[in-house]
């Protein structure tokens, strides 16, 4: 396919407030979608986004851009990431913004051709 896709992860269209009032968008390209997410301090996944969506998390490939965030895979493993550092966490895990600073990231999910 020819041609450039250009746009904006923060995007009104596409956001999702969550119950605590951090937010996620993404934008839309041919073969990922990347999402910003600003989550607030004392937001977790299990808390705050699973009981909107009804279903377990799903794989995240991430990178934070300010802030840090707690993850933890399905055996109950943890590593938290801050500025700078890329994560990947398999489906069922969770994740929570450590400290008193809003966490920013970028995820990216994979679009079938």
């Amino acid at each position: 396919m020819a041609g450039i896709i250009a746009a904006s992860p923060d995007n009104a269209e596409t956001r999702r407030v969550f119950l605590d009032g951090s937010t996620r968008s993404h934008a839309r390209l041919r073969s990922v979608a990347v999402g910003l997410g600003i989550y607030q301090p004392g937001w977790r996944w299990s808390r705050h986004a699973g009981p909107q969506t009804g279903r377990p998390s799903e794989r995240h490939v991430g990178y934070v851009l300010s802030g840090a965030m707690m993850i933890q895979d399905t055996e109950g493993r943890e590593d938290r990431v801050g500025p700078g550092f890329a994560f990947e966490i398999e489906a069922g895990g969770d994740a929570w913004v450590v400290g008193a600073e809003p966490c920013t990231a970028l995820d990216f999910v994979p679009l079938n051709p």
